[in-house]
């Protein structure tokens, strides 16, 4: 029967993942200013596009 000898080699030990990069002051003004526009968006949004469908009903209707 075969008996390692797991003296002589020894596994690496496990490598630390990079840590992850900060955002710049200037990244995070972009990405708050996306975000509330988005957010503004969800509100708006639904308002315009309820008056576009509104109003193609009613040119549909006219015909």
């Amino acid at each position: 029967m075969f008996v390692g000898d797991y003296s002589q080699w020894l596994p690496p030990p496990p490598e630390e993942p990079p840590p992850r990069p900060r955002l710049t002051p200037r990244q995070e003004r972009l990405l708050m200013r996306i975000l509330a526009f988005n957010i503004v968006l969800l509100v708006v949004a639904p308002i315009g596009g309820a008056t576009v469908l509104q109003a193609i009903a009613a040119w549909l209707q006219a015909r």
